[in-house]
């Protein structure tokens, strides 16, 4: 499954980078309704319904081209949304200043609170290395957590 998501990404990119585009993420599952094979796009200043629906029509038809799909599914091109995930090194930089929740692969205790945990809430605070630095009480300073242990993260939106 993994090979297959990399094999669309490796061909839609050029659709991406022709459309002004960010590919944030691309998921294939099977859900009630059958398999749905699913595009978060994003661009500066965020991306709207007419330019979802353009790059639906350019991904459908280089898809049905390269027949790389052997199941029938179903086609969804959307926002990322505010909650969107961070699944680059660079998002986390690009996104520095942001509220982000962050899940580890592995438990661990990045700020030397004594107790080890998998999930951390705070200010994301940009990358040095391969780290992601995040803030995780005001006034603190900013703990590192390794990028590769990182299992999933996203941007979070407070009232």
């Amino acid at each position: 499954m993994a090979q297959l998501i990399e094999k669309i990404e490796e061909l839609v990119q050029p659709i991406m980078d022709d459309l002004d585009c960010e590919l944030v993420d691309v998921e294939y599952q099977r859900e009630q309704r059958g398999w749905v094979l699913r595009f978060f796009l994003d661009k500066k200043g965020g991306i709207n319904l007419d330019e979802c629906a353009a790059a639906s029509r350019e991904i459908s038809s280089l898809l049905d081209v390269e027949d790389i799909i052997g199941t029938a599914y179903n086609l969804e091109v959307s926002s990322p949304g505010i909650e969107r995930p961070l699944k680059k090194l660079p998002d986390f930089e690009r996104f520095s200043g942001e509220l982000a929740k962050i899940k580890t692969i592995d438990s661990i205790d990045p700020d030397n609170s004594g107790r080890n945990r998998k999930t951390f809430v705070g200010t994301l605070a940009g990358v040095d290395g391969e780290n992601v630095l995040i803030v995780l009480k005001k006034n603190t300073p900013a703990v590192p957590i390794k990028f590769q242990l990182i299992e999933k993260a996203n941007l979070k939106f407070e009232f």
